[in-house]
């Protein structure tokens, strides 16, 4: 398809989702239907309780459970319920305030009083109400919280783990799950080199889905993502609760691909509006992030690049984040191998994917996603959470079990480190307007084997790429700092676990050892002493033999880079 072509569609694409993103009906139901588990939005809305447990499943764009927010919103304006619930979610679910139909639009004073979640940065509403304490806030490691829904079908209330040992999650090290001290009771405790996590039982779980059949059996064909789908209906079907369930169609049954039956649901509401994925009507899915999908993955990759640019997602990279980028990448052809597992995280870490890509090694490695993609091409900006391509597509629980089990790698963004190699990722600034969460990366650091953290050597600063030399000229505020302001990694658990964990930087790349960080390779053009030890308050140590090797050059200018296993 021609590259003309391929904008004009994209642009009619995006032209479409902006001019009926705010679409619903929250009175529809389907004429002609003898099932009294069909019903309006309006009306299943209704089957929630005051003060109960909610959890919706889905994370960033995908699977939104739009009409049920818009649904409970627009009856607590009119009745003023439900009211004080608890509400929980895994991935993020919200917009950042810029798309409706997210879980902002629960950001009512009264509404929802306690939210307990993994990633929280994107509902911009909540953490307003938590700024003004209308809102208590928690905390949770997003695979742990996959294996409390589990535990809570078997009829148990906790699991018992070491994940998050010396972190923000360890009440012997911060505030345990509160994200603001006092506010709320920890949801983990210490039980010697253990932490025992606990979660409210779930009352209610709502999910999106692509069909249903008329008996109300639901099904995940031509689905991106199913997430916590299952598990979360299966915990509230064992606690007593509801189970709500919103689809775009009624398609004839098919007893082999049923996913959840019909018996499991208490009200089905079928949206004709609903999205695959960000910008995606599920009446108008996209193949590429099908299960079993076998599209080109090259018009792919320039499909989601273009709808990423156009819609301002994907920002900017200049020359100095795409040399970090590609040091990055080639550190990983160095620690991984083929056959590995990997996870990617978001931001520079899609960078170091796309590099991967680029080079014809994804072939050679299976991908893992957070919300269950299995192998494929992790799909990048207002997509992540969706892959191109999926083998397989299994529930956040599922995916986070095979991680513990089997994966290798990780590369995931940071935004402090300090001298004991722990990471801050989750808190960007004071109170819970700037909070962002742990996400899954208690779970994927305590899993994968080898940890490449990724991100810049500071704030704000200016540097260039000048003759294949790195030039700062302009310092900012250090990110490497004697201590970070949150524990979200902890170093020292890592190096007890036997992890190799790696911190590449605009200046080059820290090895964590016994011995400390260890500065294992430095950008052309950087001096030691002025630009990093005399620019940041972190201690670091150079390699026993006092030399430093520098970054190759093709890696800085990008000129003959190619990237093989092992160089």
């Amino acid at each position: 398809m021609s590259t003309i072509i391929t904008k004009a569609k994209i642009l009619v694409h995006i032209g479409r989702w902006r001019a009926t993103w705010a679409r619903r009906d929250l009175d529809y139901c389907p004429e002609d239907l003898d099932n009294p588990r069909f019903m309006s939005a309006r009306k299943a809305v209704e089957l929630i309780d005051d003060g109960v447990c909610v959890f919706s499943s889905g994370m960033a764009a995908n699977a939104r459970c739009q009409i049920f927010f818009w649904g409970i919103r627009d009856r607590f304006e009119r009745t003023g319920h439900p009211r004080d619930l608890t509400w929980i979610t895994i991935g993020a679910q919200g917009a950042r305030g810029k798309v409706p139909g997210s879980l902002e639009e629960l950001g009512l004073e009264g509404l929802v009083t306690r939210w307990i979640g993994g990633h929280l940065e994107t509902v911009k509403s909540f953490l307003k109400l938590a700024q003004e304490d209308k809102m208590e806030l928690h905390r949770m490691a997003q695979g742990i919280q996959t294996f409390l829904l589990e535990a809570q079908a078997r009829g148990e209330d906790s699991v018992v783990t070491r994940t998050g040992v010396g972190t923000l999650l360890d009440p012997r090290v911060d505030n345990g799950t509160p994200v603001v001290k006092g506010k709320g009771e920890s949801f983990t405790t210490a039980e010697g080199e253990f932490l025992r996590y606990r979660m409210p039982l779930v009352d209610v779980a709502i999910f999106n889905a692509p069909y249903a059949d008329s008996e109300g059996n639901i099904y995940k064909l031509n689905a991106a993502t199913v997430t916590e789908d299952l598990e979360s209906s299966l915990a509230a079907r064992k606690n007593g609760g509801k189970v709500l369930a919103c689809v775009s169609d009624i398609i004839p049954k098919s007893e082999k691909d049923i996913f959840i039956t019909a018996d499991k649901v208490d009200a089905i509401v079928v949206n004709p509006y609903n999205e695959q994925t960000g910008s995606i009507p599920q009446s108008r899915y996209w193949k590429m992030f099908t299960e079993g999908a076998q599209e080109d993955v090259a018009d792919a990759v320039d499909k989601l690049k273009l709808a990423n640019t156009l819609l301002r997602i994907t920002p900017k990279r200049g020359q100095v984040e795409n040399a970090m980028a590609r040091m990055a990448a080639n550190l990983f052809t160095r620690v991984a191998k083929p056959g590995s597992y990997v996870n990617i995280g978001v931001g520079l870490a899609e960078e170091v994917s796309r590099l991967i890509y680029e080079g014809g090694l994804s072939k050679d490695v299976t991908y893992v996603v957070e919300t269950g993609a299995l192998g494929g091409l992790p799909a990048m900006g207002v997509f992540f959470g969706a892959s191109i391509n999926p083998e397989r597509l299994i529930t956040s629980a599922e995916i986070f079990h095979l991680c513990y089990e089997k994966l290798d790698v990780t590369i995931l963004g940071l935004l402090q480190a300090d001298c004991q190699g722990n990471i801050n990722v989750s808190k960007r600034g004071e109170g819970p307007i700037n909070y962002v969460g742990p996400g899954g990366l208690p779970d994927l650091v305590a899993s994968a084997k080898t940890i490449i953290f990724i991100g810049s050597w500071m704030a704000h600063g200016e540097m260039t790429i000048e003759n294949g030399k790195l030039k700062v000229t302009k310092a900012g505020k250090p990110k490497f700092v004697e201590r970070v302001d949150e524990i979200t990694f902890n170093g020292h658990e890592a190096l007890k676990a036997g992890k190799s964990v790696y911190y590449c930087t605009h200046v080059g790349i820290f090895h964590l050892t016994e011995r400390g960080m260890e500065l294992v390779e430095v950008m052309p053009g950087v001096d030691i002493e002025r630009d990093i030890a005399n620019a940041c308050p972190m201690e670091f140590l150079l390699p026993e033999s006092g030399e430093v090797p520098e970054v190759p050059a093709d890696i800085v200018t990008g000129e003959n880079f190619m990237l093989s296993w092992g160089t």
